[in-house]
């Protein structure tokens, strides 16, 4: 028998990256070599020391790169977060704990950098949850029958004095970063984009073989301000009897106000030839039902987990956020990686603001860090958990404490993969 050579797991080099890159398609199931020009595009994502590779006789077994981000937390402020994206394993290198090494060489280095929470889109719901991560968020996308929701077909634009305005990329480019920065300031859940997310949005820069140029439409206030913005396409499919049966597919839609929301989706029903539009990722209690006379004419076709979050500084995680009551609770954090365990006072104020710091108290509920995550966001409840043995109370009514502490009146809801 031979015995296997070393796999070394470390940042890539710049001439390494097409390789990197190859590994990562393949591990994605996309055609495994990029051509020259989405190959020097996806460069412009390259930064040094955060795009790893497993090295395997020198060949590139794995792939995995974190970038700065921000995330949004309840009440309003944002906490630096390291975007953890392009994990793949090749599949003859499987079972090898090369995404083990890969991640916590990245969750010890945002440690060391300051990063209150590391973030995520999984692919696949089992593999996170053993590094600390947890669903803090989830998605849904709805399909609207357009002839079923009571909206008046000859429809002709806002009726609260407002407009809306067929744009180019260029305009969406101009316009959208901040309008994005409002919704941001007021989402929990929501995260950063960079001058680079708009330019690929738009197709400014190509990231894959063939871009889809999107329609783009903005809505104005009365006032004249811009307060909403979608980005959608078209198929082109036909009834036997010619019959026009097209679905609008929404790639994105920002709106900062309900009246820009309505008027965004009032108009993509309008939109001739369109039968069915498919609403895109939205929060789970997203309006969009009941801004239509017929809530029952959009329905639901996806409900999924949508940001993994881990948290890897619990004092300053829950310091950041606001909270909906005033009280106090001790928490056992559990962290198998070594990061974030402890216990924890968290003491909430009659104005919303938090602190915690360590205590030797006793604790009132404990979980893993995972479990944290779940609940720091708003959108889960510490009382469910319990009754699923995801978080054992220690003091009666520690369950409900937390719920009243903890969750919010609107859920969390990230708008972005990535």
């Amino acid at each position: 028998m031979t015995s296997r050579a070393p796999i070394d797991v470390r940042p890539i080099t710049e001439p390494e990256f097409a390789d990197w890159n190859r590994v990562m398609n393949i591990g994605f199931l996309r055609e495994p070599t990029s051509a020259e020009d989405i190959l020097e595009a996806r460069r412009a994502q390259f930064t040094s020391g955060r795009s790893v590779g497993a090295f395997d006789g020198g060949r590139c077994v794995a792939t995995f790169r974190s970038f700065a981000q921000e995330l949004t937390v309840v009440g309003g402020a944002a906490v630096p977060a390291d975007a953890v994206t392009n994990v793949t394993v090749a599949p003859t290198h499987r079972r090898r704990g090369l995404l083990t090494r890969m991640m916590e060489r990245d969750l010890a280095a945002a440690k060391e950098r300051g990063d209150v929470v590391a973030t995520l889109i999984a692919a696949e719901y089992p593999i996170y949850g053993r590094y600390g991560f947890g669903p803090a968020t989830s998605t849904t996308e709805w399909t609207v029958d357009v002839p079923r929701t009571g909206l008046d077909p000859r429809r002709s634009g806002p009726e609260d004095g407002g407009r809306i305005d067929l744009v180019d990329a260029e305009d969406v480019r101009g316009l959208g970063p901040e309008l994005h920065e409002r919704l941001r300031r007021a989402q929990p859940g929501a995260v950063s984009r960079d001058e680079l997310w708009w330019r690929i949005t738009t197709g400014a820069v190509r990231f894959h073989p063939t871009f889809h140029e999107p329609y783009y439409a903005v809505y104005r206030s009365a006032g004249g301000e811009v307060e909403g913005m979608v980005a959608y396409t078209a198929d082109d499919t036909w009834g036997d009897a010619k019959q026009p049966l097209n679905t609008a597919q929404v790639k994105w839609l920002t709106g900062v106000t309900p009246a820009a929301e309505r008027a965004l989706w009032h108009y993509l029903c309008s939109v001739d030839w369109v039968m069915k539009v498919k609403s895109g990722w939205r929060a789970p209690d997203d309006l969009l039902p009941h801004m239509l006379p017929d809530p029952r004419a959009a329905a639901v076709t996806t409900q999924a987990d949508w940001l993994w979050v881990r948290i890897l500084d619990v004092e300053r995680a829950l310091r950041a956020r606001t909270y909906g009551a005033a009280g106090s609770l001790v928490l056992e954090v559990t962290d198998s990686g070594g990061l974030s365990g402890g216990r924890y006072r968290l003491e909430a104020s009659a104005d919303g603001a938090g602190a915690c710091a360590r205590t030797t108290e006793s604790a009132d509920l404990t979980l893993d860090v995972a479990e944290l995550a779940v609940l720091w966001l708003g959108d889960e409840s510490a009382v469910r958990l319990a009754a699923l043995d995801r978080v054992r109370e220690e003091r009666a009514g520690a369950a409900r404490q937390a719920d009243a502490l903890l969750r919010t009146s609107r859920r969390p809801w990230c708008p972005d993969i990535f």
